[in-house]
């Protein structure tokens, strides 16, 4: 089976890098903050874990929605590096909104705006990585995506734990809500902003494949629903049922709190997690091209079930630093395979439209779940939300080990 010449193979590979670093440099921006926001809802607004659901799960929700709009956006008019642009830019306004807010509503506002621009680029960003991938190749290709991905998460989250470490973000801080607690949490978000920049930089090497704009493609996708691929509606299907007991990373880092890790701590704590997925992305992404993408999928709910079983009972530190690691190693497993899945399945003309209506799907789920979570935990306390989780993990799994098949296109 030939390839792609040498020249070609070297610049789709190229192009995936660019758009890694984009991701890489807009990742550290956000994880500089993105683990602080519910320590900076709870010190500075008293946000209850059901008000941090409640933002979390609209943010989410409401963003992902645009997923597939976006998506069919960038098939029927072929501006995929435009919208991708427009996407990460928001990120900046993100930033500025805390910077500024002086309730949680704003900061609800805040995250609205950021979880706007990632409903807007990630399907063309996808796309991009998709057309850029060589034969036989795919996994590989999301791997290395992901990969950068989650390095800039880690660095991220590294960078704010060594400012909070050694005190150069401590202090009264400066702007409304900025002091509360022993953080400036203020300057940190000013400082979020550099990287931020630096991401939008890259757009100036990716390079983009044309496809002619038609007008025949308008309904395409929900005329010819009921025709796609079984194995793919099976599982957006699975995503939906899993997704309801997948909530904000927000109540992991609550979680690590009650077991007694402080907020520097537990900063770190998702630094193992992001490492760990950064780590782990690309060999499994190449994993899934020898034996294709179901036993990966399978394996990577089976082990989020065992995650959040373990978030439940866990009582001692030790425990908590190890469940982090595992849960890293279950976004390894699923997160680029499943896009590389839905890519290599996908209709080229829809191709689009469908790597963002799977994120729609999750995201529909995402206001329920956790909401529920927030709920369950307030009344009930943490045990209960967690094993609800491994649950609907469980059942996710066994649908797939039963009903899916092994499919291996690329």
């Amino acid at each position: 089976m030939n390839t792609l010449d040498p020249p070609q193979k070297d610049k789709g590979l190229r192009n995936i890098f660019f758009i890694g670093l984009v991701s890489f440099f807009t990742d550290i921006s956000t994880e500089m903050v993105y683990p602080v926001v519910p320590l900076y809802l709870t010190a500075a607004f008293g946000a209850t874990p059901a008000l941090i659901g409640l933002i979390e799960g609209i943010a989410e929700s409401l963003a992902s929605l645009l997923k597939v709009y976006s998506g069919y956006i960038s098939d029927r008019f072929q501006r995929k590096k435009a919208l991708a642009f427009t996407g990460y830019a928001t990120g900046i306004l993100y930033k500025l909104v805390l910077i500024f807010t002086a309730s949680w509503a704003g900061v609800l506002v805040a995250r609205v705006i950021d979880r706007f621009g990632k409903g807007i680029r990630t399907a063309p960003r996808d796309v991009l990585v998709s057309e850029s991938a060589p034969p036989g190749k795919m996994g590989n290709a999301f791997g290395l995506h992901k990969a950068l991905d989650m390095a800039g998460t880690a660095l991220g989250i590294l960078f704010t734990f060594l400012l909070f470490k050694n005190g150069i973000v401590n202090g009264a801080g400066t702007g409304t809500g900025a002091g509360a607690g022993e953080f400036d949490y203020t300057g940190l978000f000013w400082l979020s902003l550099i990287p931020a920049v630096l991401g939008l930089c890259m757009f100036f090497f990716i390079k983009e494949k044309r496809g002619e704009r038609t007008h025949k493609q308008r309904i395409a996708f929900w005329q010819s629903f009921k025709g796609l691929d079984k194995q793919l509606k099976l599982y957006l299907l699975v995503v939906l049922l899993f997704t309801l007991g997948n909530s904000s990373n927000a109540f992991l880092l609550l979680k690590a709190q009650a077991v007694g890790f402080d907020n520097v701590n537990v900063i770190l704590l998702y630094f193992i997690y992001s490492a760990t997925a950064a780590a782990f992305s690309m060999p499994l992404g190449r994993l899934s091209d020898k034996i294709g993408r179901k036993k990966l999928l399978v394996s990577g709910y089976f082990i989020f079930a065992a995650v959040y079983l373990g978030f439940a009972v866990a009582l001692s530190q030790p425990v908590m630093v190890l469940l982090f690691v595992l849960y890293g190693l279950y976004t390894a497993m699923i997160t680029g395979v499943e896009r590389a899945f839905v890519a290599e399945i996908a209709p080229p003309e829809i191709k689009g439209t469908l790597l963002g209506l799977q994120s729609t799907v999750a995201g529909i789920a995402l206001l329920p779940a956790s909401l529920i979570t927030g709920v369950l935990w307030s009344a009930f306390g943490s045990v209960v939300p967690f094993v609800f989780g491994a649950l609907l993990s469980l059942a996710a799994a066994l649908i797939l080990l039963v009903f899916m098949k092994q499919v291996r296109l690329s």
